[in-house]
């Protein structure tokens, strides 16, 4: 039975990964969960999976949360703040981690398992956006083992050869391609010229995924997938020009590889994340997720198109950014965290999510962060730049 950490065990991937192991109490064992405010839902997660540690990285719900568990009479000690992540990303009985933290909020607990030298389930794609080849670095000096969990990373994974999956490189094995796909999020055939009146509720509303707020507006912005461009060029090791993104409205084929005998591998399934969470867990094996499997019959057709740069101009930002090296990539992420957050509180229009990544671009174009804390004194620099110009 295999030790599990969940960081982030209040979201919608805590969610699908607490239910994959529900489903298989023989294989999974939960030894730590976090969560970052949600004391209620931490609460009954404890009393349900019986870890021996939780941490609530917000100390005023703390006390609250303390006395609820003491009253239930369980036995899962508290942590708090966030130091106590990078401890549970660590623990001594725990073989996985899902690293499922959003934004940057996620990068020192995510190398902490790293460091560990833990199984790291990879859904927060920000750590390698911000680090990505000095993760990578750590990943290979500490033995740590690196499965993506994002459904395109991890679709691409199991389209690769096994000894590319291993760490050989794809070009020795006939690769040529990786073929990024994305919906489109749910503005792809609005009218351009009323994008600046979209609200936050339209841009929460995906049409195929069940996600957290942040991530479905990236969704929107396309963001997301420019934020995936990146994480892929680290995680595959790949040329920036070997990545092509195809928009593929139906979310059904979720990435493909191309081969230069003129071959295209996809992995497909309906979207639902339980299934690259599942397979992430097993590997190499397989096992059961809870998912329907895919009825061809009632699919309809597949749709592909290229992404429109003024429809998307997010994507093109991240691709930008990601040719440009670390520290504009440190700074992309930085600012849309920043610029996604004004928008859902209603101090930036949808359209200036674009325009506030550009203009921090500008600002801090030729900036580089080749160490641990030269990344994050970027990523603080960047923030406290964004926020003096946004309203209050």
């Amino acid at each position: 039975m295999q030790g599990v950490v969940v960081l982030g065990a209040t979201g919608s991937i805590g969610d699908s990964t607490l239910d994959v192991v529900a489903r298989h109490p023989d294989k999974y064992r939960v030894v730590a969960l976090s969560a970052h405010s949600n004391a209620e839902k931490l609460l009954a997660l404890c009393l349900q999976f019986k870890p021996s540690q939780a941490v609530l990285v917000d100390d005023a719900k703390a006390a609250w949360l303390a006395g609820e568990l003491k009253a239930a009479g369980a036995n899962t000690e508290l942590l708090t703040g966030p130091d106590a992540l990078c401890e549970i990303a660590a623990h001594p009985e725990a073989r996985q981690v899902m690293a499922a933290i959003v934004g940057a909020a996620g990068l020192l607990p995510t190398l902490a398992a790293v460091k560990a030298g833990k199984r790291v389930l990879l859904a927060n794609k920000e750590a390698l956006v911000m680090s990505g080849e000095l993760f990578m670095t750590a990943v290979k000096e500490h033995g740590a083992e690196l499965l993506p969990i994002d459904s395109e990373h991890n679709a691409i994974f199991q389209s690769l050869p096994y000894a590319c999956q291993q760490g050989e490189s794809y070009g020795r094995h006939g690769v040529t391609q990786i073929l990024l796909t994305g919906s489109g999020g749910p503005f792809r055939t609005r009218e351009l010229a009323s994008f600046a009146a979209i609200t936050p509720a339209e841009a929460v509303a995906h049409p195929n995924w069940s996600m957290g707020q942040k991530i479905s507006v990236d969704s929107a912005t396309m963001m997301n997938k420019g934020l995936e461009f990146i994480e892929a060029r680290w995680l595959f090791d790949c040329a920036i020009d070997d990545i092509q993104v195809v928009l593929h409205p139906q979310s059904i084929i979720h990435s493909m590889v191309r081969y230069s005998d003129g071959s295209v591998l996809a992995q497909m399934g309906n979207p639902d994340m339980r299934t690259p969470i599942a397979h992430a867990m097993a590997y190499p094996e397989r096992i059961d997720a809870g998912v329907a499997p895919l009825d061809f019959f009632s699919l309809g057709q597949f749709s592909f198109d290229r992404p429109d740069a003024a429809r998307y101009p997010c994507l093109y930002l991240a691709m930008d950014a990601c040719k440009a090296g670390q520290g504009a990539t440190t700074v992309l992420n930085a600012a849309n965290e920043v610029a996604v957050a004004a928008f859902l509180a209603g101090q930036l229009p949808f359209t200036g999510i674009a325009k506030t990544v550009e203009q921090a671009l500008g600002r801090f174009a030729g900036e580089t962060a080749s160490d641990l804390a030269g990344i994050l004194a970027l990523d603080y620099e960047s923030r406290l730049y964004l926020r003096s110009l946004l309203p209050c």
